[in-house]
């Protein structure tokens, strides 16, 4: 008997669903992408600029056997379902296997699932329709637009200022980071004073602080103003002059979406873009609950904060059960204008797979995202925060004081969430009006004006979506891009600081400057920011694509020659020694993996070594490779240097730089799993105690404090290492 074939993206994926739809389907994966743009024809852009911008499509070579593999299944089965993930790269993706199994766009052939829960998938299946064309024109109007600036200004930096490569947003981003730090180095800091009063009423004390004097806001300049000021109200009384009591109201934020997932777990969790994106993706796939597995969360790839009608009325039966109807909120929706509102709000599948119920089957990374989206969801349906305010005003000699504090009198939505949230009751003692305060310390402060700060993670994200540069769904790989070709750093200030920041390097300075010399019409806010709402208008079928492209490549092309003709190439900047191999110069080079010395000469000759001098000294050693013999040199690569064989490409063995160190077993046994615990060290060179059955478990032992550093911290908080490093 044939099957129904469903072809979906993770075969993580593919197992979940399978056990759902039962015995009459097969679900299989196409592992994402199968077909991109050839590298081929002119300018190996892929595309036929003259030909109204026709592509070609190959199937990538890694893909080969899992596109015949599907044809095989394909033509043993009844019916094919495409069920790619529901957005513009899910929707290509069923495009390019329908062009590939022979399917056509005009049968209802594909199905989309925003949860993976048994009750949507059978659903879903049951109502299949057509591909969206138009949000798979959307799609390839975008990878073109990629491709050709990516192609064309990457191959033009390459040539005349060794950059690695540009791109569409990735360049927009640079610049913002550029812009910020031009921004801080002009920064000019000027001193100000404040004067604050600490006011002490029996056993309270509270801060006042000088707000105007003589009916004016003051400022400040110098300490002689300062002083000024104080001598004025030195051992004059210090009155109540008026008391104002409010009630004011706090509503709880909205569910996550992309982006606010990627700061909120930044800033709370500290977790970058791309971990984060990889943990919701499994939360999303589906997780083992003891022989069930189910999709915990919604499509984490979002701009919508809208929640279903029957997940709000689950979860306000579930508030209402919980915590009373008093603490009963209602649905908030606010999008953006150029949200795509396909999609709900990323939240928990449902409101009874309560974190702790699902803790056993989850890693701790997991654990702590899903604590937070869970919270963050429930907390958006509950009811506003109420507190108490009260404002103080206290006159002394013609200066105003004013001091304020406040009570909640009922937590609402911050019992669940208040976790996450920074909140303290700042109170005031019973205050009269009239009433002379005796026990007053009035003092001046000396402050300096701070220049902006630099971006975080958190921060560039939220910049990229307020000026609507991108999707939030590419931020993770275009802030990994900016690191990995030499861009930007993101480090942190001090040793003390937990935050990271980023911070341009020399290379991505030049990048930025030779980018806005020669296109800036076309790398900018606002140029990106309405390309994307052009996209968005060819997936609602309201824009023709071919025009876009065509508009846009007759602004862009012609810039292109221009930089060709008058951007200026740098030269190489000398080692001042020879090359042992031609006897031409050495001269610095920017690699994949950083800076490395090759001959001037290059590619005639290919003589290269490291500009790490105490890697040339190891390299001394004189190592030979024991597959093939020949003498092996140190390279770089993604996670430090390496020896690797000279023979290469014809052997490519390859050894670790150091002998890694073996685990050394302790004893004990892990508290959380039973496995043994072992002493491993970390790239860091630092020795912990961590679980043998890393990394299904990630415990770690805590390392005991000595007694001086205990005492010196009694007030602060471990922090909490999430993950184990073999």
């Amino acid at each position: 008997m044939k099957k129904n074939l469903v072809i979906v993206e993770s075969p993580s994926k593919a197992t979940t669903i399978e056990k759902y739809l039962g015995k009459d389907y097969k679900v299989v994966s196409s592992k994402g992408h199968i077909c991109d743009l050839a590298t081929s024809g002119k300018g190996g852009l892929g595309i036929d600029i003259e030909n109204d911008f026709k592509p070609t499509y190959r199937v990538s070579k890694e893909k080969k056997d899992v596109v015949k593999e599907l044809k095989s299944l394909a033509a043993k089965s009844d019916k094919v379902i495409l069920a790619s993930d529901p957005d513009r790269e899910g929707e290509a993706i069923a495009w390019h296997l329908a062009r590939e199994l022979g399917l056509s766009t005009e049968d209802n052939n594909r199905v989309t699932f925003h949860e993976i829960t048994k009750p949507v998938v059978l659903e879903a299946i049951q109502d299949p329709h057509k591909i969206d064309m138009d949000l798979v024109k959307s799609q390839e109007t975008r990878r073109m637009l990629d491709r050709i600036i990516g192609f064309k200004l990457s191959k033009l930096l390459q040539n005349k200022i060794q950059s690695k490569s540009a791109g569409r947003v990735q360049s927009v981003a640079l610049r913002l980071i550029v812009e910020r730090e031009e921004e801080i180095r002009k920064f000019k800091s000027e001193e100000y004073w404040t004067i604050g009063a600490e006011v002490k009423k029996g056993n309270s004390t509270f801060h006042a602080e000088l707000t105007k004097v003589d009916g004016k806001k003051p400022k400040l300049a110098n300490k002689e103003q300062a002083e000024e000021i104080l001598e004025k109200v030195q051992d004059q009384p210090f009155v109540v002059s008026s008391i104002t009591n409010r009630k004011k109201s706090k509503a709880p934020k909205l569910p996550f979406t992309t982006s606010t997932l990627q700061q909120e777990s930044s800033t709370k969790l500290g977790y970058g873009a791309r971990k984060t994106m990889s943990i919701a993706q499994k939360l999303y796939e589906g997780v083992d609950l003891g022989g069930t597995t189910t999709g915990l969360i919604t499509y984490m790839r979002t701009d919508s904060t809208r929640l279903s009608d029957l997940f709000v009325q689950e979860t306000e039966n579930y508030i209402e059960s919980e915590y009373g109807s008093d603490y009963k909120g209602q649905a908030h929706k606010k999008n953006s204008e150029n949200a795509q509102d396909a999609h709900e709000a990323i939240r928990p599948t449902s409101i009874n797979y309560t974190p702790e119920t699902v803790r056993p089957y989850l890693t701790n990374e997991q654990f702590r995202l899903y604590s937070m989206i869970y919270a963050r969801t429930l907390a958006s349906l509950m009811a506003d925060a109420k507190f108490n305010v009260t404002s103080v005003k206290f006159l002394d000699n013609g200066c105003e004081f004013s001091a304020s504090g406040q009570v909640l009198i009922f937590d609402g939505y911050s019992k669940v969430y208040s976790k996450y949230e920074k909140q303290t009751d700042t109170l005031l003692p019973v205050l009269k009006e009239g009433e002379q305060m005796n026990r007053v310390e009035i003092k001046g402060d000396q402050h300096f004006t701070e220049p902006p700060a630099r971006y975080t993670e958190a921060k560039l994200i939220k910049e990229l979506e307020e000026k609507s540069i991108g999707r939030p769904s590419t931020y993770a790989s275009i802030i990994d891009t900016l690191q990995k070709r030499g861009y930007v750093t993101l480090d942190k200030v001090s040793e003390t600081s937990k935050t990271k920041y980023f911070q341009p390097t020399d290379q991505g300075e030049l990048t930025n400057q030779k980018l806005q010399e020669f296109f800036k019409k076309i790398i900018n806010v606002e140029y990106t920011a309405e390309m994307e709402k052009d996209l968005d208008n060819i997936a609602d079928g309201d824009e023709d694509y071919i025009q876009f492209l065509k508009t846009f490549y007759a602004d862009f092309e012609p810039l292109v020659e221009k930089a060709y003709q008058d951007m200026p190439k740098k030269e190489l900047e000398r080692v001042g020694r020879t090359c042992p191999d031609c006897g031409g110069e050495l001269v610095y080079r920017n690699g994949r993996f950083g800076k490395f010395i090759s001959c001037i000469n290059y590619p005639t000759c290919k003589y290269t070594e490291n500009a790490d001098d105490s890697l040339n000294e190891l390299e001394k050693e004189e190592k030979i490779c024991p597959e093939c013999g020949n003498r092996m040199t140190i390279k770089k690569g993604r996670f430090g240097p390496f020896w690797a064989c000279t023979g290469y490409p014809e052997c490519k063995h390859i050894e670790p730089l150091k002998a890694k160190a073996k685990p050394e077993p302790t004893g004990e046994k892990c508290p959380e799993c039973g496995h043994d615990l072992v002493r491993r060290v970390s790239r860091y060179g630092k020795s912990f105690v961590g679980c043998s059955n890393y990394p299904k478990c990630r415990y770690i032992q805590k390392a005991p404090k000595a007694k001086k550093e205990e005492e010196a911290s009694e007030t602060s908080t471990p922090t909490e290492q999430t993950t184990q490093e073999s």
